[in-house]
């Protein structure tokens, strides 16, 4: 019997898949639940190689946070980029919402705002890239403060009535 032929990967390739598998786990455990061998496992390594590529489970977390976030910028950018500026928060809602098909990743997204009520690391960072996208938001779209912070409010209801799978609210639709 011949031994599984085990593929080579860079390590920045490698740091991508166990990211991949910390965010799936993480959505489904949370940070506090979840373990680093859990992350290994669905990622196809030994616990010590991952704590090789990242020293610590909220070491892997903070990165996986950090590239959750910066899907999100990247999908603003791109819409922003196709679209007229007043046309530009319209395309970034779309965008936004498209995002949200991916129901794992919406989930971790809810993890890190949960995670974020018991440490301060965790919580630092959050602030941190939340405020930057409010931030990303704004220079965008030249929206005022108002206008950024409208839409950064209806993303969040968005993101809970996704997760609750209720069809979205409309307060300008007939009843």
């Amino acid at each position: 019997m011949s031994s599984p032929v085990r593929t080579r990967m860079s390590k920045s390739a490698r740091r991508e898949q166990v990211l991949a598998a910390a965010i799936a786990e993480f959505a489904a455990g949370g940070y506090a639940a979840t373990s680093t061998e859990s992350i290994a496992l669905r990622a196809g390594i030994s616990q010590t190689y991952l704590f090789r590529l990242f020293p610590t489970k909220k070491a892997v977390f903070l990165a996986a946070t950090n590239q959750g976030f910066d899907a999100v910028e990247e999908a603003f950018r791109a819409a922003a980029a196709r679209s007229v500026e007043a046309d530009r928060m319209d395309a970034m809602a779309e965008a936004y919402i498209d995002l949200l098909g991916d129901r794992q990743s919406l989930t971790f997204q809810l993890q890190v705002y949960a995670a974020s009520a018991l440490d301060d690391e965790i919580r630092a960072l959050a602030r941190e890239r939340f405020h930057r996208l409010y931030q990303t938001v704004r220079e965008l779209s030249g929206s005022d403060a108002g206008g950024a912070f409208d839409f950064m409010a209806q993303g969040m209801l968005l993101n809970v009535t996704s997760v609750l799978e209720l069809e979205l609210l409309n307060p300008e639709a007939d009843e």
